[in-house]
């Protein structure tokens, strides 16, 4: 039922997404902030047990509640509470607004608003950036949020429910990836900031965790873009970027659709909001100046945006085909 339950959480989101501030993000926003308080104590050991906490227990109580159902109700019920989680935890747009904005002041040629709209997404300085530094910006910080929200989620999701966990998986991993966003902007706050080892346990997991769901996006970027050059880009310039995982990720985009990506960063500005604080964009590349350089590739421009977008679709079709005829085997077998 896997398949039936991601693809009717997408289709909800597209006619009904969630709006930025609900009551949903913010009661997580709450439980991470209550367990840091409570749990983050400045030892070593102590960031583990704040980390295993806090993503552990809306993980068991995610895959309590889909048992309770199958036991009670029956799988039909089952299949219910996996896409409201689903519709929590998947979906493009919970970013997507910020893409076509961007994209649409850039084709009218509103140089300034696209700025403007980059800098109030990721909260970032991006007042002097030209033309193509805005394009690339956009391309990276929108694959990234479209792995995060899209296809890491579906990796644990299919991963777990194959083994009767439910919606396990799609729990399990955004909560991995709020604390780890989380806790790092936290420990610039002047009231009780988290302490290095919360970070550092947070950040370590977070690593492990979107190992393979990393992979499996690049390689899906791979077979339905260029896949030769893609490879070759995986295998040549993955290490130009911060984040490894990413660094995965950005490098197949770039040889998926031929155009440069990577190059510094952007200075990040102060968040007063906790909860856009929480939100906003990827605080291990934000939080320090990082520059090795950019990957092979066309300068990029407008046009290689709606190329992003038809990667990201063609490759969303792709999973959801597969995933079609393992059920249907499944089924049948």
């Amino acid at each position: 039922m896997s398949f039936f339950a991601i693809l009717c959480a997408l289709l909800i989101e597209q006619v009904r997404p969630l709006t930025f501030h609900n009551p949903i993000y913010g009661g997580v926003l709450a439980w991470t902030r209550w367990i840091s308080r409570n749990f983050d104590a400045g030892k070593p050991h102590h960031g583990w047990i704040a980390w295993a906490i806090s993503v552990f227990v809306p993980t068991l109580i995610a895959l309590g509640v889909h048992w309770l159902l199958v036991l009670t109700l029956g799988l039909p019920f089952a299949v219910l509470w996996s896409i409201a989680v689903l519709y929590v935890t998947l979906g493009f747009r919970q970013f997507s607004h910020h893409f076509t904005g961007i994209r649409d002041a850039l084709d009218d040629g509103d140089e300034p608003l696209a700025r403007s709209l980059l800098a109030h997404w990721q909260r970032v300085d991006a007042a002097d950036l030209p033309r193509s530094e805005i394009v690339r910006h956009v391309i990276e910080h929108s694959v990234i949020a479209a792995h995060r929200h899209v296809f890491g989620v579906l990796a644990w999701f299919s991963i777990l429910a194959a083994f009767g966990l439910g919606p396990a998986g799609a729990v399990f991993y955004r909560m991995s990836e709020f604390v780890a966003r989380y806790w790092v902007h936290k420990s610039g706050a002047t009231n009780q900031p988290s302490s290095v080892w919360v970070q550092q346990a947070a950040h370590r997991a977070w690593g492990a965790i979107d190992w393979l769901p990393a992979r499996i996006t690049a390689l899906g970027f791979a077979v339905v873009g260029s896949f030769e050059e893609a490879i070759d880009c995986w295998r040549n310039d993955a290490s130009r970027f911060p984040d490894a995982n990413d660094g995965v990720i950005l490098a197949a985009t770039s040889g998926a659709v031929n155009v440069r990506l990577g190059g510094g960063t952007l200075s990040p500005v102060p968040i007063t909001d906790p909860l856009q604080r929480a939100q906003a964009g990827d605080p291990l590349l934000s939080a320090r100046s990082f520059d090795s350089g950019s990957t092979p590739g066309r300068e990029p421009e407008p046009a290689h945006l709606r190329s992003v977008v038809g990667l990201v679709w063609r490759s969303v079709v792709m999973w959801m085909v597969l995933l079609a005829l393992l059920t249907l085997a499944r089924l049948l077998g």
